[in-house]
C-alpha cells in the first residue's frame, strides 16, 4: 500500500501526514469534523487555550466512537463492507463463467 503525503491543520497547527490515496477523503473529512468542533467548543468556553478545545474534542470524539453514534466511523464500516461485497461479487462471476 503506497502511501501519500497530506498537510492537515488542527486548531492552529499544521501535520504533515502520510495516508492511503483511498483514505485520504476521510481523514480530511475527520480533521474538517475536528475544526468544526474546536471552534464551537471556542464559542461555548471563551478564555481556554488551544489545548484545551483539542482535548475537550478528543474527548468528544472518543465518546462518540465508543457509543456507537459517530457517523464518521459509521460511513467507513459502510464504506469498507461495499468494498468487500464488490469483491466478493467479482469472484464469484468469475467462478460462474469458469468452464
Amino acid at each position: 500500500m503506497e502511501l501519500i503525503p497530506v498537510n492537515i491543520v488542527i486548531g492552529d497547527r499544521s501535520y504533515r501526514i502520510k495516508v492511503s490515496a483511498a483514505d485520504e477523503e476521510q481523514v480530511r473529512k475527520t480533521v474538517k469534523t475536528i475544526n468544526d468542533k474546536i471552534l464551537e467548543f471556542k464559542t461555548m468556553f471563551a478564555g481556554k487555550d488551544m489545548q484545551d478545545y483539542v482535548a475537550m474534542v478528543l474527548v468528544w470524539y472518543a465518546t462518540e466512537t465508543s457509543s456507537g453514534n459517530n457517523k464518521i466511523a459509521a460511513e467507513t464500516d459502510q464504506a469498507r463492507a461495499s468494498a468487500a461485497i464488490e469483491k466478493l461479487e467479482q469472484i464469484i462471476e468469475q467462478l460462474l463463467v469458469q468452464p
